[in-house]
């Protein structure tokens, strides 16, 4: 019997898995510096990989749907800050201030590029457009993202690393490098990426995981849950749940009211509502001080579950349309 959708997934549950390893066994002293080390090269391998995915002839082919491209930026790096921006006086009373903090940095990510590409092919959306823009969006990323981090997130906070350019410069060596790199060994090693992206995808998440165990080592190591009240967690669901409602009606709404087909609203929605779990944690990483990173990653996770949730529901609702129907035939 297959797994619902609206359950967590397999990585989901290896996440929470790690977040309690990290709060009953963090690392700590030599064995924390050793991880904290290790995860500057395990962050250059995965995005190594992530250019070495990049087709470009999909880009080429979605590259020209340039008004839906500069949609899918706006929602990801105007609207999302703006919302959190605008909601702060509203919905940091229901979590702590560091918290708070972590749903600032969450709306200046770039978007997720596996998961909104996987749900547009669900939902029978432009997958030429979606590859091109999911793809392009964490490109843009590696720049904008820092850029907004320092005019988004609160200065007088003390978690934030106040030299911008450094924090550029410090991304483009650990992640843009590595991405580029990749790309270009492309037409060597594509094939064998191609091949095996089944047993590779474990690399991905391993790293990711292995990234967040180190963050969350020293967030504990620094009194995260001593810091934490429980009523600060049940807030933050109800803050994720709000931005994602908003940022999902918001993208379909400006795809209907621009004219959009469609195939192409699809895209718009699943790429422009949602943010990446892969590149965040190692931009917190890179962004913020060990002792504060395993804070402004946990609001990112739980958005993620969430917009997986219920972008899974939106897929499917999209996949029952006439049109699609109609096209199955």
């Amino acid at each position: 019997m297959a797994r619902s959708r609206l359950l967590p997934d397999n990585f989901t549950l290896a996440l929470v898995a790690t977040v309690t390893l990290a709060s009953l066994l963090p690392a700590s002293g030599a064995v924390g510096a050793f991880f904290e080390k290790a995860t500057v090269g395990v962050v250059a391998l995965l995005f190594f990989m992530h250019g070495a995915k990049l087709s470009r002839e999909a880009v080429i082919a979605g590259i020209g749907h340039w008004r839906l491209h500069l949609l899918v930026v706006a929602s990801t790096f105007m609207l999302f800050p703006v919302l959190g921006l605008v909601l702060r006086p509203v919905l940091q009373p229901l979590v702590t201030p560091e918290l708070y903090t972590g749903v600032l940095f969450l709306c200046v990510l770039p978007a997720t590029v596996q998961s909104a590409i996987a749900f547009t092919a669900v939902a029978r959306g432009n997958m030429a457009a979606a590859i091109c823009s999911a793809s392009a969006s964490t490109l843009l990323g590696i720049v904008i993202t820092p850029l907004l981090v320092g005019v988004v997130l609160p200065q007088a906070s003390g978690t934030v690393q106040q030299d911008v350019l450094g924090s550029i410069g410090r991304i483009m060596l650990q992640l843009m490098l590595p991405f580029v790199a990749g790309h270009l060994l492309r037409p060597w090693i594509g094939g064998f990426i191609s091949r095996h992206a089944a047993t590779l995808k474990y690399v991905d998440q391993g790293s990711v995981l292995l990234v967040v165990y180190t963050a969350f080592s020293a967030a504990v190591v620094g009194g995260l849950w001593r810091e934490l009240p429980l009523p600060a967690l049940a807030g933050l669901l109800v803050v994720c749940a709000v931005i994602l409602g908003l940022a999902l009606t918001a993208t379909t709404w400006l795809a209907r009211r621009l004219g959009f087909s469609k195939e192409d609203e699809i895209t718009i929605v699943f790429c422009g509502s949602k943010k990446s779990l892969v590149s965040g944690v190692p931009m917190a990483k890179v962004l913020f001080p060990s002792e504060a990173a395993g804070a402004i990653v946990l609001p990112l996770m739980v958005f993620h579950q969430m917009q997986l949730m219920v972008c899974a529901v939106l897929a499917q609702r999209y996949a029952c349309r006439p049109q699609a129907t109609a096209l199955q035939g």
